[in-house]
C-alpha cells in the first residue's frame, strides 16, 4: 500500500516509522518548513503514563505504557530515571489527593527526596517518586524519528501543501492537529507555554514535578544545566506568544522549587496549541476515506508510539481499536471501503 501521511509532528513521524516497518511505501508531508514549530516542538518529553493518570484516567496510562519500551527502541537518548513529585507543606492535602488518583509510585520522605536529588536536600519533606517513569529531549527525538525514516528510504517532504499534491491512489493518514478541525470540527486548541532556562550550577536528573498552588509546574532537564519549564493549559487557538502572566507564574514555580532558580539565564519562550477533543481523549478517526489521528492534547510523546502501531493496524490489517476509534456516518464508511480497495489495489 502507498500512504501519505500528513503532518511531522510526533504522531506524524511515529505513525510513519511503523508503517514503513510493515512494509507500507510511505511519504510524510508537513505544510511548515522544517523544522516545524508546532505542539512537538515545545512538548517536554515526559513519558509519565502514571503521574498522568492524576487527570487523564486509565486509558492515557494504558496507552502511554507502551511508549517507555518504544521510545528506548527508536531513540538512543531516551532516559528512565523516573519522576518526582514534589509539595511544600502547605500544599500537603494535594500531594494526597495526586496520591489517590495514581499508582506505581513510592512515597518519599525529606530523605528520599535528597536521595534521589541531592540539589533539593532540606528544601521538602514528602514527594511521591514514581521510578518506572521516563523522559526525553523532544527535538532530538524528532531528529532522530526523521533521520531513522531516511534510512528506510521515507521522505519527508517539508513545505508542502497536501492539499494541492497529487493523492490518488495513495491511502491518507492524517496526523495534522488543528490543521485538521474542517474535517474534525469537534477539535479545539489548549494553548501551552514553555520556557528553557540555563542553570549549569544547578543539577537535576531527573523530571520534577512541584504541585504549586496557582500553576503546577514541572521541570525537565536536558543537556548542558538547561531545563525546560512548564507548562501552562489555556482554553485558546491564539498560540503565538507567552503572556506575561504565565511567564510570571512559571519562574514563580520554579523560583519556589529552587531559589537558584532566580539567577538562571532564559534561553527561549515558547507557545504551541494543542489539539483536543472535548474528553481530552485521542482519536482514530476515519473521515470518508481519510484516516485521522489526532487529540493527543498534552500527551504527544506519550500516546504517539501506542496510536501509530494502532493507526498501522487499521490501515494495512483492517483491525479495529474500540477503545479510540471513532467512526463517521454510514454512507462515508462505504466511501472509505472503496478507497482502501484503490490503496491496496495500488
Amino acid at each position: 500500500m502507498r500512504i501519505s501521511v500528513i503532518g511531522a509532528g510526533v504522531a506524524g513521524l511515529s505513525c510513519a516509522l511503523e508503517l514503513s516497518a510493515r512494509g507500507a511505501s510511505v511519504e510524510v508531508l508537513e505544510r511548515s518548513p522544517a523544522p516545524p514549530r508546532n505542539c512537538s516542538w515545545f512538548a517536554g518529553g515526559m513519558l509519565a503514563p502514571w503521574c498522568e493518570q492524576e487527570n487523564s484516567g486509565p486509558l492515557i496510562a494504558r496507552l502511554g505504557a507502551a511508549a517507555l519500551p518504544w521510545w528506548q527502541e527508536h531513540f538512543p537518548g531516551t532516559l528512565r530515571r523516573g519522576t518526582l513529585l514534589l509539595a511544600h507543606a502547605r500544599d500537603r492535602a494535594e500531594l494526597r489527593q495526586f496520591a489517590r488518583r495514581t499508582e506505581a509510585f513510592n512515597e518519599v520522605d525529606a530523605n528520599g527526596i535528597a536521595a534521589l536529588e541531592p540539589e533539593l536536600a532540606g528544601r521538602f519533606d514528602a514527594g511521591l517518586y514514581f521510578p518506572a517513569e521516563g523522559h526525553l529531549d523532544p527535538r532530538a527525538a524528532l531528529s532522530a524519528l526523521s533521520a531513522r525514516l531516511g534510512e528506510r528510504g521515507v521522505p519527508v517532504l517539508y513545505d508542502v501543501d497536501a492539499g494541492r499534491r497529487q493523492l490518488a491512489g495513495r491511502a491518507v493518514l492524517d496526523c495534522s492537529g488543528l490543521a485538521a478541525r474542517a474535517q474534525l470540527p469537534q477539535l479545539r486548541g489548549v494553548k501551552g507555554e514553555m520556557l528553557l532556562l540555563r542553570l549549569p550550577e544547578l543539577r537535576l536528573t531527573r523530571p520534577v514535578r512541584l504541585l504549586h498552588p496557582r500553576l503546577p509546574v514541572y521541570l525537565v532537564p536536558r543537556e548542558a544545566g538547561v531545563y525546560l519549564v512548564g507548562a501552562s493549559m489555556i482554553e485558546s487557538d491564539a498560540g503565538a506568544h507567552v503572556s506575561a502572566r504565565s511567564l510570571l507564574e512559571l519562574l514563580s514555580a520554579a523560583y519556589a522549587l529552587h531559589p537558584a532558580f532566580g539567577e538562571a539565564d532564559v534561553l527561549e519562550l515558547g507557545a504551541a496549541v494543542r489539539p483536543a477533543f472535548p474528553d481530552n481523549l485521542p482519536r482514530l478517526q476515519w473521515c470518508g476515506t481519510r484516516l485521522h489521528v489526532n487529540g493527543l492534547y498534552r500527551h504527544g510523546f506519550l500516546l504517539a508510539p501506542a496510536l501509530a502501531r494502532r493507526a498501522a493496524l487499521t490501515l494495512l490489517e483492517g483491525h479495529s481499536f474500540p477503545e479510540v476509534m471513532h467512526e463517521d456516518s454510514g454512507e462515508r464508511r462505504v466511501a472509505r471501503g472503496a478507497g482502501a480497495a484503490a490503496g491496496a489495489g495500488a
